[in-house]
């Protein structure tokens, strides 16, 4: 019994290493979400245009959607705000837009003054629906099938790479999927 006491420290070491050893070759943007292939979450907030007509879930039901978390204090978000013009303008994508713990004044004004890629713009300013998503930090960007179901998760800048090689795959699929054709 006396030996066997000796082995728990080496097997409590063993153990560690091996939890370390595994997070360290995981990439921190592929973080798993609780929510995949779940309904995205019921809401009903504010929109960020001009009527402040109340948005909710029904608006993710359609269509494809890219459901973009973003801020105007968010550095990132400032960075692929380009691309996500260029999706909405020169490539159609639909986007939806949650305006994630912002100031709105200051979230309209960037709209106005860089553009608008948003089909609409919810306004979560207490980050309540943010919580329910699962949100980490902006920007996050989510696919939605026609369904309102989430479908993926990229934590991070999405620009041509990550469109390429991640989302326009997965887009691709479902529209497929979706057309009755």
């Amino acid at each position: 019994m006396k030996r066997l006491k000796l082995f728990i420290p080496l097997l409590v070491f063993v153990l560690l290493a091996g939890f370390l050893y595994r997070a360290l070759y995981q990439d921190p943007r592929t973080l798993p979400s609780a929510l995949l292939d779940k309904p995205f979450p019921a809401f009903s907030l504010p929109s960020l245009g001009e009527n402040q007509q109340t948005l909710d879930a029904s608006l993710l039901k359609g269509d494809v959607t890219l459901v973009n978390v973003w801020a105007t204090w968010c550095p990132s978000c400032h960075v692929e705000h380009p691309f996500l013009l260029k999706l909405a303008q020169q490539m159609g994508v639909r986007i939806v837009g949650i305006n994630y713990k912002d100031d709105t004044q200051q979230a309209k004004q960037w709209l106005v003054k860089l553009g608008n890629p948003y089909q609409a713009t919810v306004v979560d300013e207490t980050g309540d629906l943010g919580i329910e998503l699962g949100v980490y930090g902006a920007p996050e960007t989510y696919i939605v099938d026609q369904q309102g179901i989430i479908r993926y998760k990229h934590i991070g800048v999405v620009d041509e790479r990550v469109w390429q090689e991640s989302l326009l795959p997965i887009v691709k699929q479902l529209q497929a999927k979706g057309d009755p054709s």
